[in-house]
């Protein structure tokens, strides 16, 4: 028995000879044993192994039944609801105006979306992928409006002044009507804040009949905010640019860009340098955004940035924007946009029925004067507020109410007032000139003192100033100092006296050259003897040769010179092309003497 189950079972020829070799009977049937129960150790896994995929088999072919048994049930109720959203898309898609290429993509993701299972993270990526691409506005333009007598009505309608940046707007709608194709302008309007310059993109866009979008770039410090995350990563979406067109609907809106001047910059990126692409007309239509990674077409849209100082924005961004100074308001124009936008809009907020109490422009002007200090008209609206809260109060408590306000009632409502005006001083001293500064909240006059006393010839400047300022006042000294014979001055007494020059309001900072002639006239005042002409202001830069050059600001300067009560300003004769742009109504009243050499200052500002 040994022997026959020895030579028939699956054994190796080794193993049986082994077991010949083996000598005694009981010995020979041990080895067997061991043979034939490892044997049957095999066998068992094997029939384990056998069920166990048998039964992975049963229930794959279990799961694919029911599959087909739910997709039969689903075509007789109508297709599936995945496969119905593919076609959707195919449907969507061959409504689309976008480029072969474009299409092509969407053809070669959309079949690769079909072949994954919906039930994968992978899916849902892909899906709101397509999905992007079939809601943004590929080719799809809304119509101008080129009618340019209606563009012009609504901007007047809701922006008072702004002359400059209005007739830009109808310059380049009347390029597009008479061209019909142009690349629109990048437009950068830069000033102090509160004068209108992210409300004035609602009007562009009213006017030119597009499509309004608003992007506040103020603290963005990551790159992928402008050009998106690429769509491998969770949660990846498009840029903020793209992401706002998708918005609008139309590839050709007016796309404010705020507070350009804040972006940020961090480890992430450089986001201003991502804005350099989407700022440029020669590189915005082909803009790419890492998320869609296919070029989209921006060069239709109008993109209009706003600032409130260019010294923080880059060389390169600046030099692909065309910049447009919006200047602070003047009173006139404070007072016109308070009484057009700023009290209906203040009424209609507080609940106070139209014709209860006006404001007459005397009352306006002082409430402008005398309770705000500022370019814009933001802190009006919000003194205004204040005054009609306290208006509704007295309503509210049935208490009678005045319908013409006072400026004593200004004071009941608002308090003390907060500001004092500059005024021209009547009591003239030898040594005071008045002078014309610019300022970020508009223009204003100031004084520039100088006294004389025993020393040797030190000057002394108090007040403030900045070093622009101080080399002004040594400039007009030196000058003095080397034209004692033209000047018929002393040369003994400017080397055994000292000279005190000062500026008051002493807590603010003051530099820059305009009060070059000022600082002059000043000295050459306490040297001489000779009193200033009375309601006389000047502002010029000097230089050692005797030359007055041109400075800036002067709208707001002459404004300033102008409600502090002068008549006669001397300015730089090359500043006369900044007094020819002044509307003629804020220079009634103003007498403008124009001058080439400190020479001419001082005889035309001192006494005989």
């Amino acid at each position: 028995m040994i022997n026959y189950i020895g030579s028939n079972a699956e054994l190796k020829v080794s193993e049986k000879q082994r077991l010949l070799e083996t000598e005694g009977l009981k010995e020979r049937g041990m080895a067997l044993v061991e043979h034939l129960v490892q044997e049957v150790q095999l066998l068992e896994i094997k029939n384990d192994i056998q069920s166990k995929v048998k039964m992975d088999i049963d229930q794959q072919q279990r799961e694919y039944f029911l599959h087909q048994q739910i997709k039969t049930i689903q075509d007789e109720l109508g297709a599936s609801p995945i496969e119905q959203e593919v076609k959707d898309m195919e449907a969507a898609a061959e409504k689309k105006k976008w480029h072969a290429e474009v299409s092509d993509v969407f053809k070669k993701e959309l079949e690769k979306l079909r072949r994954l299972n919906p039930a994968s993270g992978e899916y849902s990526v892909q899906h709101n992928y397509l999905q992007t691409m079939l809601d943004l506005p590929w080719n799809e333009y809304t119509k101008d409006n080129f009618e340019l007598a209606r563009a012009r009505k609504i901007l007047d309608r809701d922006h008072y002044g702004l002359d400059n940046v209005k007739e830009r707007i109808l310059e380049h709608l009347a390029v597009l009507k008479l061209k019909g194709d142009l690349k629109s302008p990048i437009l950068c309007l830069y000033g102090p804040p509160g004068v209108g310059k992210t409300s004035l993109g609602k009007s562009v866009a009213e006017a030119l009949g597009r499509q309004y979008v608003r992007v506040s770039l103020g603290g963005v410090h990551d790159e992928a905010e402008i050009r998106g995350h690429r769509k491998t990563y969770i949660g990846a979406m498009p840029g903020r640019i793209i992401q706002s067109v998708k918005k609008a609907g139309s590839a050709n809106p007016v796309f404010i860009l705020d507070e350009i001047d804040k972006i940020g910059n961090s480890f992430h990126g450089d986001p201003a340098s991502a804005l350099l692409e989407v700022l440029d007309p020669e590189q915005n239509s082909t803009f790419h955004d890492n998320y869609l990674e296919v070029d989209f077409d921006l060069s239709k849209v109008m993109f209009v940035a706003t600032a409130n100082t260019l010294s923080s924005i880059s060389a390169p961004l600046l030099d692909r924007m065309e910049l447009i100074d919006v200047t602070g308001y003047i009173l006139e124009e404070k007072q016109e946009i308070a009484r057009r936008h700023l009290v209906p809009r203040q009424l209609e907020m507080h609940g106070i029925p139209k014709g209860t109490i006006t404001l007459s422009k005397s009352v306006l002007a002082y409430l402008i004067e005398s309770y705000t200090r500022e370019s814009g008209v933001r802190q009006l609206d919000k003194v205004l507020a204040r005054l009609f809260r306290k208006v509704a109060l007295k309503i509210a408590s049935s208490e009678k109410v005045k319908k013409n306000v006072s400026m004593a009632d200004i004071r009941e409502y608002l308090g003390v007032e907060r500001f004092s005006k500059d005024t021209w001083e009547k009591e003239s001293f030898v040594g005071v000139v008045t002078g014309l500064a610019w300022t970020a909240v508009g223009g204003e006059i100031l004084f520039v003192e100088s006294s004389i006393s025993k020393g040797k010839g030190n000057l002394t400047l108090t007040g403030n100033l900045g070093d622009v300022m101080k080399e002004s006042a040594v400039l007009a000294l030196e000058y003095l100092k080397s034209h004692v014979d033209k000047l018929g001055l002393d040369a003994a007494v400017l080397e055994e006296n000292n000279f005190h020059v000062h500026v008051p309001e002493g807590a603010i900072p003051k530099d820059g050259p305009s009060a070059g002639i000022t600082m002059v006239t000043s000295i050459a005042s306490i040297l001489s003897g000779r009193k200033v002409k009375p309601r006389l202001a000047m502002t010029g830069e000097i230089t050692l040769r005797g030359k007055v050059l041109p400075v800036g600001g002067i709208k707001e300067k002459i404004l300033a010179a102008k409600r502090a009560g002068i008549q006669d300003i001397i300015l730089s004769r090359e500043n006369r092309k900044d007094v020819d742009e002044i509307k003629p109504i804020y220079l009634e009243g103003l007498n403008f003497h124009f001058v080439e050499t400190i020479l001419d200052v001082l005889d035309l500002a001192l006494e005989a």
